[in-house]
Order: C-alpha cells, then sequence, then structure tokens
C-alpha cells in the first residue's frame, strides 16, 4: 500500500503557499466591515473541497455561511464528522503585532497571522490530510463530512440554526450530517514534542446575582449599622459557597462528580508538570484550589467556583463614606462530567435565598450552562487517533483534559448522539486572540500527516 511521505513531500511548499493564501483573507466574522472578506474566505474554502470530488454546498444561515462537504458513503466504515470554523478574532490592538495580522510572516520555522491556530491552520490540515489521501490511494476508506462555520468567535447563531433544522429542509439535519465520531483541531498539544488529545473538558454554569437593599445609596456614618449594607451582604454570600479547603458549599454539588480513575492520575502525574514553573510563570508565590489533588487535577477533572466580577457603592478615586443600594457580581462553576448545570442552578438559588437577610431583595440571573464532556480512554477511536498521532508526530501522543468548554462538543453529543475527538496541532502560547498569533509550521506539517493515518486508523474500527 503506497505511502504518504513522497506526495507530502511534493506538496510542502504547495500547503504552505495555500495556508498563506488562505491567511490574507481577513475573515472577522464578528465585524460586519469585512462581511465581504468573509464570504470570500467561505468560497475559497468551498471551492477548495469541490477541487477534491466532495460534494460541496455553501449553506446560508442568519448570518456567515456554513461550507459542508461530503465524500461517499463506504458501506460498513465509520462516517466522520470534521467540525472547524474560517472567522477569525478581530486582530486589535495593531500596535502590538510585530507584522501585519493578515500578511503571514514566517519566523523561527512558524507563520505570525490572525487565524494562524485559531482555528485556519488547524483546520485546514484535514482537508489537506484528505488530498493526500485521495492523490495517494485513489479513495477514501471512511465517509468524511466536513462542517466549517464563520461564526464561531462570535456565538455561532448560523449553526446553532442549522442544528435546529431551521436552514436545510431537504434532508433532516440529523441525518445530513449524521456520523459514528466527530474529529476537531481547535486545541493546543500538552507541549512542544508532546502531541496530546483532549479527552475531556469541563462544563460550565454562569449567573449574575443582583442585591438591591434601600431606595437610595445613603450616608454609611448616619444610616450604617441600621440597614442591609447590599455590599457586606453580597460579599457573605459570594464566600459561604466556598469554604478554605477549596470545595464548593452548594448542596449536592459533588453527588454526581465523576471521580478520576487512578490510571488517570497516574497518566497525569507523569506529564511532568511543575507547579514552580507555573507560579513563576502566573508571578505567583503560591498556589490555592481543593485540597487532596494536584495542580493539573485541579485544573483538569475538578469542579471550582470562581467570581468573574463584582461591583457596589463608590469605585471613583479618594474616598466617599457612602452605603450602596446595589451591588452585584457575576461568577460561574465549571463542572466536570456527570454534573447537571440545571440541579446546580436550582440548588444553588435555594442557598442563595436562604442566605438573603431581611432587607435586601435578590434577583439571580442564569446566564448560560452547559455540560462537560469526556471520552473514554478505552474507546476504539482513541486509541485510532493515538496510532494517527504517533505516525504523524514521531512520537505517541499523550491524553490530557481541558479546563475549558467547547459548546459545539456538547451539541454534537445531544444533536447527533455522538462523542468527538480532540485533537490539537497548536500549542498554549500561540497567541489565540491575541497579537501575534502563530503556529508551528512544522507541527502544521505534522498535522496533515496525522490527519491521512487518522482516516485509514479509523476505518479499522467495526461499526
Amino acid at each position: 500500500m503506497p505511502e504518504f511521505d513522497p506526495y507530502l513531500k511534493e506538496n510542502h511548499d504547495r500547503f504552505e503557499s495555500d495556508l498563506f493564501e488562505w491567511l490574507r483573507m481577513a475573515s472577522i466574522g464578528t465585524d460586519s466591515a469585512y462581511d465581504k472578506e468573509v464570504r470570500q474566505t467561505a468560497d475559497w474554502l468551498a471551492k477548495k473541497f469541490t477541487g477534491l470530488g466532495l460534494h460541496t454546498e455553501t449553506i446560508e444561515t442568519c448570518g456567515h455561511p456554513l461550507v459542508y462537504a461530503e465524500s461517499p458513503k463506504i458501506e460498513g466504515a465509520p462516517t466522520v464528522l470534521v467540525y472547524g470554523h474560517y472567522d477569525v478574532q478581530p486582530p486589535d490592538p495593531l500596535e502590538l503585532w510585530d507584522s501585519p495580522p493578515f500578511e503571514p510572516t514566517v519566523r523561527d520555522g512558524k507563520v505570525f497571522a490572525r487565524g494562524a491556530t485559531d482555528d485556519k491552520g488547524q483546520m485546514i490540515t484535514h482537508v489537506f490530510g484528505v488530498e493526500t489521501f485521495l492523490k495517494t490511494r485513489g479513495a477514501l476508506p471512511v465517509q468524511i463530512k466536513f462542517l466549517i462555520e464563520g461564526e464561531e468567535e462570535s456565538g455561532g447563531a448560523g449553526l446553532k440554526g442549522f442544528l435546529n433544522g431551521e436552514y436545510d429542509n431537504e434532508i433532516p439535519v440529523q441525518e445530513k450530517i449524521k456520523a459514528d465520531i466527530a474529529v476537531i483541531s481547535d486545541c493546543s498539544q500538552y507541549a512542544p514534542g508532546k502531541p496530546a488529545i483532549t479527552y475531556g473538558l469541563k462544563g460550565i454554569t454562569y449567573y449574575q446575582l443582583n442585591l438591591t437593599g434601600p431606595n437610595r445609596d445613603l450616608h454609611s456614618g448616619s444610616f450604617g449599622g441600621t440597614v442591609a449594607n447590599p455590599a457586606n451582604v453580597l460579599c457573605k454570600m459570594l464566600a459561604a459557597l466556598v469554604d478554605d479547603q477549596g470545595r464548593v458549599q452548594i448542596p449536592g454539588f459533588y453527588d454526581s462528580v465523576q471521580e478520576l480513575s487512578q490510571r488517570e492520575r497516574e497518566q497525569f502525574a507523569k506529564l511532568g508538570f511543575s507547579d514552580d514553573e507555573y507560579k513563576q510563570e502566573l508571578g505567583l508565590d503560591a498556589l490555592a484550589g481543593e485540597a487532596g489533588y494536584t495542580t493539573l487535577e485541579r485544573r483538569w477533572a475538578r469542579p471550582t467556583f470562581d467570581v468573574n466580577g463584582l461591583w457596589g457603592g463608590y469605585q471613583g478615586e479618594g474616598a466617599k463614606t457612602v452605603l450602596p443600594a446595589k451591588a452585584a457580581a457575576k461568577f460561574s462553576c465549571r463542572l466536570v462530567p456527570n454534573q447537571d448545570p440545571k440541579f446546580v442552578q436550582v440548588s444553588l438559588r435555594k442557598m442563595l435565598e436562604d442566605l438573603c437577610p431581611p432587607g435586601i431583595e435578590m434577583e439571580l440571573v442564569a446566564v448560560h450552562g452547559a455540560p462537560g464532556f469526556v471520552l473514554s480512554l478505552d474507546s476504539p477511536y482513541m486509541e485510532a487517533a493515538s496510532r494517527a498521532i504517533e505516525k504523524g508526530f514521531g512520537t505517541k501522543p499523550v491524553f490530557v483534559r481541558s479546563g475549558g468548554s467547547i459548546p459545539v462538543v456538547n451539541s454534537f453529543s445531544q444533536v447527533l448522539g455522538i462523542d468527538t475527538l480532540l485533537l490539537g496541532w497548536g500549542q498554549d502560547d500561540d497567541n489565540l486572540h491575541s497579537p501575534n498569533e502563530k503556529f508551528s509550521l512544522e507541527d502544521f506539517h505534522r498535522g496533515i500527516k496525522s490527519s491521512c493515518y487518522l482516516w485509514d486508523e479509523i476505518a479499522k474500527i467495526e461499526v
């Protein structure tokens, strides 16, 4: 069976040239001034898919279009749904870029440009992986469906509408994008030279708590000690939600927490994570969190509570002895697999109502929530991806979790009932959403090669 290396070597420079061409397109989906460029980017991708002989559609939405493409169905073989996005973050502040954000510039083996790693550079590796497979072997061993959106950085309204069946009525969406596994490359390796598969994500539940006391701001000398101070009450209520051991105090919060297995704890311990380096990176002299767990375990696999913002009373320069009429806070809980955001919300609301004293009116606003995700380390898809990455990068990947959330992973689980492989080719210091975003070109090519082998390895799975 032919190997991929000759074609990859022959097209090495052309892959980079195509990547640079695509990165020059300022697909800033959140700014209507760039609508023309966003459409140009979608059209460029659709043309790539068409050129590979894939059935290709540009699906209009309430916002920017989805680009959908699929290869023929292979009876008895899995179907893979590849998701990505072609929109990018605004490049501001421009004065902090060392080179223009939409003029790809190579320095030290890395390409610097907006979208280099989030997500154009990573996503396009799978397009080139499919191309390489087709040109080398003539046909794919699995069916591949691409679903690429243009609003990931601005809320994803178009994709949500599509998944809800609002735009494509000819074929029900569950049938159109039906698959056995999803693949997303919009994350990172563990470290340089250490490719990773992210097999778990935290969920989230986010709130705003508004407290109102007297009908106006009061003089703290004349009225202090006679009425409940919303700012004082807010501090007490928030402090009651977590103890000094880092344990969240919401009733029932830990009842359904999926504990780490011994295998997972041992794998985390082998990663060589350094608390001292972590403290140095963050400018801290001490770390904090739930007692009894390592830093990586707390970051990746333990639920948390954090205040994200709070305000009330006088904020200006100098002193003003005011007893504020109102105080408010935004806070969130990061959840782990098996925790139900709706249960947490109900239990939290009851706890806060019990904590709120007479003389204070409380309003709890639930902003959004999503459950966590974990893919079994024993999944055949995990094993297939591991073999493919080892062939592409020359070393076995490590298995990591993330403290963040990727909403589309939950959407695929709910709408299609499928899990997701999170295969990141980037690095944590690639400056996502920041000036001087970058992507290692060596890892770009390794990602293409891993993608080639991924289709081969997944084809071995019985469905």
